[in-house]
């Protein structure tokens, strides 16, 4: 079993994925961002959000990347995630995001129709819920730690105050900016996104 463990670390390693020695830390609480769990699921950050920046991902190989979140039922947000890839060609992935417990509704778990794994991590750690939005997940794994992390905007750009304002929060909370990317947002570039 540890053979087979260590193994899947090192594909994971070797795919770009933000794998790091120790357990996930436990962020700043953001929870007193959500007046309430019915709150974030049907007014405030349902929505299209672009990807201004990430941590790579084995997952997320395309440019213009976006996320929209619909009220599905109580208790559940819709997630349509869609980038474009170097062929010109839409890749997306439709799931559900739900409150993983009530006293704490800026901890969300997200789960994917055509991906047999179990929920994966979706902490909201910051969002003004107009403009900008900085979401973080982590799962342990032994010894090691598996990151993910966006930063998102409600337009295909940021300001540079709140893109180093979202930075801040993320090395707060352990996690390196430096190995954040940038998404490519260009109007002209992701023109097929909006046809």
């Amino acid at each position: 079993m540890q053979v087979i463990s260590l193994t899947l670390l090192c594909v994971m390693a070797a795919s770009a994925q933000m794998l790091r020695f120790g357990k996930c830390p436990k962020p700043v609480n953001m929870n007193h961002l959500f007046l309430s769990a019915i709150n974030i699921m049907k007014y405030k950050y349902v929505g299209k959000w672009y990807e201004i920046m990430k941590l790579p991902t084995q997952f997320q190989k395309g440019e213009c990347g976006t996320a929209t979140y619909s009220p599905k039922s109580p208790g559940v947000i819709g997630v349509l995630n869609r980038e474009l890839l170097k062929d010109g060609s839409i890749n997306f992935i439709v799931g559900s995001a739900k409150v993983k417990h009530p006293s704490e509704p800026a901890k969300l778990e997200v789960s994917f129709t055509d991906i047999p794994s179990p929920p994966g991590p979706y902490w909201v750690l910051s969002s003004d819920y107009e403009t900008h939005s900085l979401v973080y997940g982590c799962s342990d794994f032994g010894l090691f730690r598996l990151e993910f992390a966006w930063i998102l905007s409600r337009e295909p750009t940021m300001s540079e105050e709140t893109l180093q304002s979202m930075q801040s929060i993320l090395s707060a909370a352990g996690v390196n900016p430096e190995k954040m990317v940038a998404t490519n947002q260009d109007e002209t570039y992701c023109a097929p996104m909006n046809q």
